[in-house]
């Protein structure tokens, strides 16, 4: 028997089978072959067609059960793991208005702020314990603002999560920690926020039905099991935004427990059991997926944006006949610090690190005399982990102090310079396992499903592959590297203060 993950990016889709006896993953399948696209119709913009999200899990699910070991009568339960923070919005017959309005999206910021001053800092901040910054409510009020006859045909507002969960069962629905992410949840009052949907103009019947992170209660249609080959009947038991839910595939659930990722985007996330908060909004806070009013579980949470992408665009653009691995060869060739050179990676859209200013990613002081590009590869690389650990001085402020911080064996922590120089500059043991977020949203629909006895009978399949500790002998030269570097980011910052 199995359980069934899709895991929903802004990249590629991807679906995974996990035994259920085992607790390891049998096989796994990724749509399309290439990136999918972000539109971008005007700057800062970035848009996608939920349409295309859901070609595309399909896609992956005929080629997951194209090998005939595989039944897909065998799947048990199926569950979600997505890009956070979009948008997504249907009329009454279920059919997408507008394209999604995506994570990396910068138009909102000034609603955003314009709320923030409006409704109160105080309030704000010890209410939704974030500025409504750019996120999604910040964003349905650009719809509001600017697409008022998309406005009105409007029946309910979605996150990507929400909107697979909606292909899958035929039923509108949303979670609490969705709620928070979309900065729509009052964490003192423990429901939505009715004070910032007043000051929107937002009814209440815009959004779905709140269904727990793990609930057996909506269930794959009729017509999905036509569309997909799935069970009809079978719960789609679990959903959760993609840093949620890698920090739930590496078993990080409870407080003091750190999980990271480094794909297109990079995050570090810490789960606390108290409600708090950064006053600039730098780094914020969730509902994790296993939070409940008894036992409080938060998700303190750093997102720099440009990490993978800085990488890939490097792939694509630089080093254009080399494969990461090669990359990440020459880029051990050039000493720590990259003899001076500095790359800021803020290039994919306004980061909450630096209070949503969007600074653009930058090179400098490049000596033609003295650098090519494999200082150009190595000052990338510590330019995404000098990123990290200025976020981890403001994590470090609401009392995460990472000992060890567990990540999957894949992205950015396949590069040895990347995961040996985090460990270094944090003096934080990295432990690397194999599972993805499509691993991790199979275990939650079996936990949600209740084909575990308990959440941590789930996880006996995890492994782990290896551990990296920091290298003492190279800690004063990543410090001063990292001090140089921070140097370069405060003259930048003047520039758009």
């Amino acid at each position: 028997m199995y359980a069934l993950g899709y895991d929903l990016g802004s990249s590629f889709v991807k679906a995974s089978l996990l035994d259920l006896s085992t607790g390891k993953s049998l096989a796994s399948a990724v749509s399309p072959a290439q990136e999918m696209k972000i539109q971008a119709p005007r700057k800062e913009w970035a848009e996608q067609d939920p349409g295309m999200w859901w070609k595309n899990i399909k896609k992956a699910t005929f080629r997951l059960f194209s090998d005939a070991r595989f039944k897909p009568s065998s799947v048990q339960a199926v569950g979600i793991s997505y890009q956070m923070h979009g948008l997504v919005l249907v009329d009454e017959h279920q059919r997408v208005l507008r394209p999604s309005i995506i994570w990396c999206d910068s138009r909102a910021v000034e609603l955003g702020e314009k709320a923030f001053h409006d409704m109160g800092r105080e309030k704000c901040l010890d209410h939704l314990l974030n500025a409504p910054g750019n996120f999604t409510a910040s964003r349905l009020a650009w719809v509001k603002e600017y697409e008022p006859d998309t406005f009105s045909r409007i029946d309910q507002i979605l996150l990507p999560g929400d909107y697979v969960a909606m292909k899958l069962t035929g039923h509108t629905s949303t979670t609490p920690s969705g709620l928070s992410e979309g900065i729509f949840w009052d964490f003192r009052n423990d429901r939505k926020a009715d004070f910032l949907l007043d000051y929107l103009g937002l009814p209440d019947s815009l959004f779905p039905q709140i269904v727990p992170n793990f609930s057996a209660e909506l269930r794959v249609s009729a017509d999905c099991s036509r569309e997909l080959g799935l069970p009809e009947g079978i719960p789609v038991s679990y959903r959760a935004g993609d840093q949620p839910n890698n920090a739930f595939s590496l078993k990080a659930l409870h407080p003091g427990e750190v999980a990271a990722t480094a794909g297109t985007s990079g995050v570090v996330y810490g789960v606390s059991e108290s409600v708090r908060y950064d006053t600039h909004s730098r780094v914020n806070t969730f509902l994790h997926v296993n939070h409940t009013s008894e036992n409080p579980r938060l998700g303190v949470l750093l997102c720099i944006n440009g990490t993978g992408s800085l990488n890939s665009w490097l792939k694509r653009n630089v080093t254009t006949s080399m494969d990461y691995p090669r990359m990440n060869e020459l880029a051990g060739q050039v000493p720590v610090g990259s003899e001076g050179l500095h790359v800021l990676p803020f290039g994919n859209g306004a980061e909450r690190l630096l209070e949503n200013a969007n600074p653009g990613s930058s090179v400098h002081h490049l000596n033609f005399n003295l650098h090519d590009y494999r200082h150009l590869l190595r000052a990338s690389q510590e330019g995404i982990v000098f990123s990290f650990c200025y976020g981890l001085e403001v994590m470090r402020e609401m009392d995460i102090h990472p000992g060890v911080i567990r990540a999957s064996h894949a992205n950015m922590f396949l590069s040895p310079l990347f995961r040996e120089a985090l460990s270094t500059l944090t003096s934080a043991t990295i432990e690397l396992y194999d599972t993805d977020g499509a691993q991790g949203a199979a275990r939650g629909a079996a936990v949600g499903a209740g084909l575990y006895d308990n959440m941590d009978q789930a996880f006996h399949g995890l492994e782990r592959i290896t551990a990296i500790e920091p290298d003492s002998q190279q800690s004063g030269p990543y410090a001063e590297a990292y001090g140089e570097w921070k140097e370069t980011l405060g003259e930048v910052q003047k520039t758009f203060s």
